[in-house]
């Protein structure tokens, strides 16, 4: 595995003439030119505020293919996973060394002394809260007692339910919430399973593209800079392969710049996270998503704000999410989106 390349002393050779023995020399990945490395997986979901992932990955692969020399220090690749749970039991672990988390959740994990930081936003906007087309919900105070479906306490999805809730006096109290996996949702949803439910596209419009949900409030109106993903690595990987890092900060910021720049470049998105390596979704779905509205889910601005980490930090602890005030320092990492240069986006 490429990541056992980087973590091995290698260095192969004769002591003296005719001899057999190797000699192990401290080596990191990026140190051994005839090395081919297998590229560094980065995990994710299959949702559209991943996006930027699978396009930074493809595009990374364009310019450094698989099998060169050049990337054995820069190459990742998109790995899928099902769940937030099983992603970060594989960042706690190390099966994964990077990987699109929510906020929160790392923030947690770096008060639990997990040696992971962020990097780079991975999206803005993106969250719904949707409701069935044939129900009288015009308003929270409507939903009062009602199930509503959310991803995770530890996603940004409830801080929003949260925030809509309180607009109307409300509270989590007065609502019934359920965590249940976001594909699950629409059809929770259509059998009335839930009343509602609240998490990132393209689950939303999955149900309001086949014509049975509508959203009832959506985070490009109520909170544009909205931010719940994040590309997340572990300090390991930082203190290794610093090159590669930067790489992927590099792509994944010129990503979101690419898929905001046009319109056809969004449809190239479409087409490439359709794909059975990536989203493996139906393209028509994604791009509902691209189109209704176009500004649905946004990607060009990813900069890392303080003040907005922090507020989104002290809600989660309002929330009882976090169980204490964590440090931004602790959890983000800013060089490497400081020190980023434009990649080359050749889809």
């Amino acid at each position: 595995m490429g990541r056992e390349v980087g973590r091995r002393w290698l260095v192969r050779g004769a002591l003296g003439a005719g001899a057999a023995a190797a000699v192990a020399l401290p080596a990191r990945r990026w140190l051994i030119p005839e090395a081919v490395a297998e590229p560094i997986a980065v995990g994710g979901l299959a949702v559209t505020c991943n996006l930027t992932l699978p396009v930074a990955c493809a595009a990374n692969q364009a310019a450094n293919p698989f099998g060169t020399q050049d990337a054995a220090q820069l190459a990742f690749k998109f790995a899928k996973f099902g769940g937030w749970p099983e992603l970060k039991e594989s960042l706690m672990s190390g099966d994964v060394e990077a990987a699109y988390m929510l906020a929160p959740l790392v923030m947690d994990l770096a008060d639990k002394k997990v040696p992971v930081k962020i990097v780079s936003i991975g999206h803005r906007s993106g969250a719904v809260i949707m409701v069935r087309t044939d129900s009288s919900y015009r308003s929270f105070r409507s939903l009062a007692g009602k199930r509503i479906a959310i991803p995770s306490r530890f996603a940004v999805d409830f801080l929003f339910l949260r925030k809509m809730l309180a607009n109307e006096g409300m509270t989590p109290a007065d609502v019934e919430i359920v965590e249940m996996a976001p594909a699950d949702m629409p059809a929770a949803l259509y059998v009335k399973g839930v009343d509602a439910y609240c998490t990132g596209e393209p689950f939303g419009a999955a149900a309001q593209r086949a014509g049975y949900a509508r959203p009832l409030r959506m985070t490009r109106d109520e909170w544009p800079r909205y931010m719940c993903c994040v590309l997340t690595v572990r300090e390991e990987l930082i203190a290794s392969n610093r090159p590669l890092v930067q790489n992927m900060v590099n792509y994944v910021l010129a990503a979101g710049a690419w898929l905001d720049g046009q319109r056809k470049n969004r449809e190239t998105a479409v087409q490439l996270a359709a794909k059975t390596e990536y989203f493996n979704q139906d393209p028509n779905i994604l791009r509902f998503v691209m189109d209704n509205p176009e500004d649905r889910v946004t990607y060009g601005d990813l900069r890392m704000v303080p003040g907005e980490f922090d507020d989104l930090m002290h809600q989660a602890v309002d929330a009882g999410t976090l169980k204490q005030a964590v440090p931004y320092a602790s959890y983000v990492d800013e060089s490497f989106a400081r020190a980023a240069r434009p990649a080359s986006i050749a889809l």
